[in-house]
């Protein structure tokens, strides 16, 4: 369980894999290559280790369930 208070942004882009659950807020999720997804609550996110270097932020703040 990871929680992100309002107007947290990622100061790293990152290499690893996950899997993430979006349980409450809205979460937006940046691809190195410049495309943003959002994810909202009771959206997934999948990204396999080294394939898609990416960093998150939240304005309202998001609380996850992350696998790693």
């Amino acid at each position: 369980m990871v929680e992100y208070s309002p107007g947290y942004r990622a100061d790293h882009w990152c290499s690893r894999g996950h899997v993430l659950l979006v349980l409450e807020g809205e979460l937006i999720t940046e691809l190195a290559d410049g495309t943003t997804h959002p994810l909202r609550a009771g959206m997934t996110y999948h990204v396999a280790e080294d394939a898609a270097p990416h960093r998150s932020r939240t304005a309202t703040g998001a609380r996850l369930f992350i696998v790693d």
